[in-house]
């Protein structure tokens, strides 16, 4: 009789065009009597301390003819690039993320050089390397991405931890509802990743908008952001 009774409510679930909500993933039943299941739904969230920091670094140069406009970012690019590995970030850690010769105000004899990077670094350098590209001659900080190296681990941690608060609300409910929880007949999970993000602008020196070097050196203060997963689980238990 009991295998009846799940077979019944699993079949109900498969056979219902509403069985799984699209959009939010959440588990939607018909209210019949012989429904006899229960359905929980439990979030968690994992944080962690960043091991890593995604600088977005760039510059651009100023308005001239293509020509000039080309070897001075050429220059730049140049610049940029051997000042990270003097300072150590190693070329698997630098990766070119854009770059392209502009018109400048669809001028037919204007244009500017624009390059970015992306520069992986331990969150302790990223003020470091920040200086050290600004002062290569980077224009544009872009913003800092702060993540984990094992993203993986961090998902499974809120998943088991989501999946562990949902058979607790399950047996709290059953309980309260006055029913003996049966079996589990469906489950689901949904994944949200919060890469957290500072962004920040570093102003143009070249030109005459200023002179960097006449400026204090003094190192921006960065401090690094808190790394999230959450995981939401849905499950659907039988009851006797």
């Amino acid at each position: 009789m009991y295998v009846k009774k799940v077979l019944a409510a699993f079949a109900l679930i498969l056979g219902c065009s509403a069985g799984v909500a699209q959009q939010t993933g959440q588990v939607q039943l018909k209210i019949e009597p012989s429904n006899r299941t229960l359905t929980v739904s439990a979030e968690e969230r994992v944080t962690a301390d960043p091991d890593i920091a995604i600088l977005h670094i760039g510059f651009e140069t100023q308005p001239s003819d293509a020509k000039t406009a080309y070897a001075a970012g050429a220059k730049v690019s140049s610049d940029v690039i051997a000042a990270l590995k003097q300072a150590g970030i190693q070329e698997t850690s630098i990766r070119s993320e854009n770059q392209r010769l502009e018109r400048v105000n669809n001028s037919a004899h204007k244009f500017k050089l624009i390059q970015t990077w992306t520069v992986r670094t331990p969150p302790e350098r990223a003020a470091e390397i920040l200086d050290v590209a600004v002062t290569a001659g980077a224009t544009d900080s872009g913003q800092i991405d702060w993540t984990v190296k094992d993203e993986k681990a961090l998902e499974d941690q809120a998943l088991e931890q989501a999946s562990t608060r949902a058979k607790t609300k399950a047996d709290i409910l059953a309980k309260g509802m006055g029913v003996h929880l049966g079996a589990l007949i469906y489950v689901g999970n949904d994944f949200s990743t919060a890469r957290i993000s500072s962004t920040m602008g570093v102003a143009n020196f070249s030109g005459n908008s200023g002179d960097w070097s006449t400026l204090p050196r003094e190192r921006l203060a960065i401090e690094p952001r808190k790394v999230s997963r959450m995981a939401t689980v849905y499950a659907v238990f039988s009851i006797e």
